[in-house]
């Protein structure tokens, strides 16, 4: 059993460094990129932002960057809505548990009650017994 939940917790531990190298190596290319291929869209434009549209180039970079963005951003919303799934699940799993676990007690409640009353009336009547059993060698 040991050896099962450290092996699980082996594979989610290679599963989290194994995104987490992904997401750093999508950050460092992004840096990368932004660092050598978008620089110059942040010196100021003399003349203010109406006066010199985008080169072919410029845009295409910063579409380029936009699909990236994108494509980042797309799996994170993904992973975070598969996330979301994955509670409201373990949430209804736990509800479901929480009744299942409230019942089982209201059971052992009433047989505890009833063998409580069982065993009262098994004690009065061997009381009665004995008591009728020490009668009849008084007699």
């Amino acid at each position: 059993m040991n050896a099962t939940i450290r092996s699980e917790q082996i594979d989610s531990t290679t599963e989290v460094d194994g995104d987490h190298d992904s997401v750093s190596e999508v950050e460092a290319g992004i840096r990368d990129f932004v660092r050598n291929d978008v620089a110059y869209l942040r010196r100021p434009v003399i003349g203010g932002p109406e006066a010199a549209p985008l080169e072919p180039s410029a845009e295409a970079t910063v579409n380029s960057v936009n699909s990236l963005i994108q494509r980042v951003a797309g799996t994170s919303l993904a992973e975070i809505e598969k996330l979301i799934s994955e509670l409201e699940s373990l949430r209804d799993l736990l509800h479901a548990e929480g009744q299942r676990v409230q019942r089982e007690i209201s059971g052992y409640a009433q047989l505890s009650q009833a063998a409580m009353k069982s065993t009262r009336m098994i004690a009065d009547n061997v009381t009665q017994w004995k008591r009728a059993a020490d009668g009849l060698r008084n007699s």
